[in-house]
């Protein structure tokens, strides 16, 4: 099956955290035998930002927003299905119906990697045009909302809603040796983001305030010119490559994720399965269904309040973390790998490119 995919990046993580998510799963496709384009436009400065790696599963095209979407719509119109992902961050509301030119020689999925984000847009706007493009779509899938996710989206005229969750690539985020200059007792790496920027200040900073004898490291841009605690350093933008030092450096990591994420539940980021993947005790903010995918006080700690931060801080030492860490690994190697989320995502999308050309020889 030859796949066409719009994207924000496969290149590059720069203010791009589907960069995980894209990489696994379309690498884990293309050992299952399916073909990947992978389409993403030279904006943000991300392709000034690559991160080193093999992407030889997909063939990369980089093109100029706006002037080369005819380009790419004819070139994608070409393959047996074709992708748009959500949150590319230039034309984006445009690729949303012009995907749709493709049919009917291809199958055209709407894949939403922030569901939450996109259902609130809905609401907000009842004359945003892809209300009248989901139920001409295929299928929508997504990266997580669980089942309040999938009942907006019927409720919205989609003809199938198919759910693709997060996941762990061992070959890319595994256990490292700890990196002195990394060393610390909590860490986390997030994007500063308008609807995740209050939850950190309560729960992150505040922590670091009521723990003063621990040392914070906060990595992800836009934090250039927050005020921080004392015993909180700045790290900037992390690549890719630094995610596994990082991770394997601090004592335990923390996972915030963004209010509307919050909200809705079942959305475990990929920052969850980069921890998981080198056995990083993980503190994740607490929200729906997240003992779905680990199982809380064992393989992954809950935390309501930066209080709670603190305590756990003060509960687990190094050795009681890092047993915490190498379970909720072991947990993500049994049910969680990009491997299994694809062999289900590449049934899914034969079984709708069947359908959709059984329907089109019927309609001729």
């Amino acid at each position: 099956m030859n796949l066409f995919v719009f994207g924000s990046s496969l290149l590059s993580s720069y203010w791009n955290g589907a960069a995980t998510y894209y990489r696994g799963i379309y690498s884990a496709l293309r050992k299952l035998g399916h073909n990947v384009t992978f389409a993403e436009p030279d904006a943000f400065e991300r392709q000034r930002h690559l991160d080193p790696g093999d992407y030889s599963y997909a063939r990369s095209i980089v093109y100029q927003p706006g002037k080369d979407l005819d380009a790419m719509v004819k070139l994608a119109s070409q393959a047996d299905l074709v992708i748009k992902h959500s949150g590319i961050g230039v034309d984006d509301a445009v690729l949303e119906h012009r995907i749709l030119e493709c049919q009917p020689q291809a199958a055209v999925i709407f894949w939403d990697v922030d569901a939450p984000a996109t259902i609130a847009r809905l609401e907000k706007d009842r004359t945003d045009p892809l209300l009248a493009a989901i139920p001409r779509y295929d299928a929508v899938f997504t990266y997580g909302g669980g089942p309040r996710i999938k009942a907006e989206y019927l409720k919205h005229g989609a003809r199938r809603v198919e759910i693709i969750y997060n996941a762990l690539d061992p070959s890319t985020h595994y256990p490292v040796s700890p990196a002195l200059h990394f060393a610390c007792d909590l860490v986390l790496v997030a994007n500063r983001l308008p609807d995740r920027e209050r939850r950190v200040d309560e729960l992150f900073l505040r922590a670091a305030q009521l723990a003063p004898g621990c040392s914070f490291l906060l990595g992800g841009e836009g934090w250039g010119d927050k005020v921080l605690p004392p015993n909180v350093r700045r790290l900037g933008h992390v690549p890719t490559g630094d995610h596994n030092v990082v991770n394997s450096s601090a004592r335990m990591a923390l996972n915030i994720n963004r209010s509307s994420m919050a909200t809705f539940g079942f959305s475990p980021p990929t920052r969850v399965f980069e921890a998981a993947g080198s056995a990083t005790c993980l503190l994740c903010d607490a929200w729906p269904g997240v003992e779905e995918f680990f199982k809380p006080d064992e393989e992954i700690l809950i935390v309501h309040s930066a209080e709670d931060i603190a305590e756990m801080l003060a509960m687990h030492d190094a050795h009681a973390a890092k047993k915490i860490g190498m379970r909720m690994r072991n947990r993500a190697l049994r049910d969680h790998t990009y491997e299994t989320r694809a062999a289900s995502a590449g049934s899914i999308l034969e079984e709708l490119l069947r359908e959709h050309r059984l329907s089109e020889a019927f309609v001729r």
